[in-house]
C-alpha cells in the first residue's frame, strides 16, 4: 500500500513538471515568432502600418499632458504610409496644458499631412481646443461641443474644522504661498491672483479660436462664456465646418487634398496597442496569454496600473460630461 502511494506521488510530480515545461516552450515559441516578425521589418516596427492608409487617431476621455499621445502623433507624422489623419474626438476636455501640448503636436503633424477632426458624442473645452488643430472640423448634428473657457476650483473645509475644534497653523514664505488654502477663507489678493491666471489662459484659448476659425475676437468672446453647443448650433456659429461623421471627413480629404477615398482607415491607438500589432504578433500575444492562463497568472497582472486620472492646475473641462452620452439628463 505504501509503494502505491509513492508511485502516485511521483506521477503527480512528473505531470506537474511536464506541464511547466510545456508552458515555457509555448512562451519561447511565441516570443520567437514575435521577434522574427518585428526583426524582418514586415510589421513596420511595433505598429505594423506599412501600407498606404488614412490614420484614425482617437482622442477620448479626459485629456492630460500625455507623452504617449504626443509620441503617437509624431509617429504619424514620420510614417510615409499615412496619407492623412482623422482625429476622432470624444472627450469632455481636461487639463488646459494637456490640450495645449496635444494641440501643438497636432499642428506640427498638420504641416506634413492633411488633418481633419471628427467630433463624436462630445468634443468640449480642451476637446474642442484639440479639434482646432485640424484643417476641417466635422460634427454630428447632436454632438456636444464648445464650452470654451478655463477654470480652477478649490475646496473649503474650515467651517467643518471649526465645528470639530480643529485648528491648522501655517508658516509661509509669502502672503500668497499655498493660497487659496482649504483651511481658511482665502484673502482677496489670492482670489485676484487666481483670476489673473485663469484670465490669461482664457485669453490664449479665445485667441486660438479667433485665429483658427477666422472669427473676430468680439464674436468669439460672445461664444466663449462656457456654454456648450450642438453640432448644428456650432455650425451656425462657425465653430465647426460640416455636419456628418467619418465618411464626411474622408470625403473632405478627397475633395480638398486629393486623398484616395478608397484607402482603408486604420486606428492608431495609445490605449489598446494590441489592435496595432500585425497578425503574426497578435498570434504570439495570444499564445503568451494562453500560457499565462495555464499557469493561473492571466489575472494576476493588472492591465492598468495608472489609477484614476487626477487633474492638477488649470482645467478646460465640461462638468456635464458625467451624464450618460453627454446629454439628456
Amino acid at each position: 500500500m505504501s509503494l502505491d502511494a509513492d508511485v502516485l506521488v511521483d506521477r503527480r510530480r512528473l505531470r506537474r513538471s511536464v506541464t511547466v515545461w510545456r508552458v515555457l516552450a509555448v512562451i519561447a515559441i511565441a516570443a520567437a515568432v514575435a521577434a522574427l516578425f518585428v526583426a524582418s521589418g514586415a510589421g513596420d516596427g511595433f505598429v505594423g502600418k506599412s501600407t498606404p492608409h488614412i490614420a484614425r487617431l482617437p482622442i477620448e476621455g479626459v485629456i492630460t499632458d500625455d507623452r504617449d499621445t504626443v509620441d503617437r502623433i509624431e509617429e504619424l507624422a514620420d510614417n510615409d504610409a499615412v496619407k492623412a489623419v482623422i482625429l476622432y474626438i470624444n472627450s469632455p476636455g481636461g487639463s488646459t496644458t494637456g490640450g495645449e501640448v496635444t494641440y501643438n503636436a497636432l499642428r506640427r503633424l498638420a504641416e506634413k499631412k492633411p488633418v481633419v477632426a471628427q467630433i463624436g458624442t462630445l468634443g468640449a473645452s480642451a476637446g474642442y481646443m484639440i479639434a482646432l488643430a485640424s484643417d476641417h472640423i466635422v460634427a454630428h448634428y447632436t454632438s456636444l461641443t464648445g464650452s470654451i473657457g478655463v477654470l480652477m476650483q478649490y475646496g473649503q473645509v474650515h467651517k467643518m474644522l471649526d465645528k470639530l475644534g480643529i485648528e491648522v497653523d501655517t508658516v509661509q514664505s509669502g502672503p500668497l504661498k499655498a493660497e487659496p488654502s482649504p483651511f481658511s477663507t482665502p484673502p482677496q489678493a489670492a482670489v485676484q491672483m487666481l483670476q489673473g491666471v485663469v484670465g490669461d489662459s482664457y485669453d490664449w484659448f479665445t485667441g486660438l479660436v479667433s485665429e483658427r476659425r477666422n472669427l473676430d475676437m468680439a464674436t468669439v468672446r460672445g461664444l466663449a462664456d462656457g456654454r456648450i453647443f450642438t453640432g448644428h448650433q456650432a455650425l451656425q456659429a462657425k465653430l465647426v465646418d460640416e455636419i456628418g461623421g467619418e465618411m464626411a471627413a474622408v470625403d473632405w480629404l478627397g475633395k480638398s487634398h486629393g486623398i484616395d477615398v478608397k484607402l482603408p482607415v486604420r486606428t492608431w491607438s495609445t490605449d489598446n496597442e494590441l489592435e496595432d500589432l500585425p497578425f503574426a504578433s497578435r498570434i504570439g500575444h495570444g499564445l503568451v496569454q494562453g500560457a499565462l492562463s495555464a499557469l493561473g497568472l492571466k489575472d494576476a497582472i493588472p492591465l492598468d496600473l495608472a489609477g484614476p486620472t487626477q487633474l492638477d492646475g488649470l482645467v478646460s473641462l465640461w462638468h456635464g460630461s458625467n451624464l450618460p452620452d453627454g446629454a439628456g439628463q
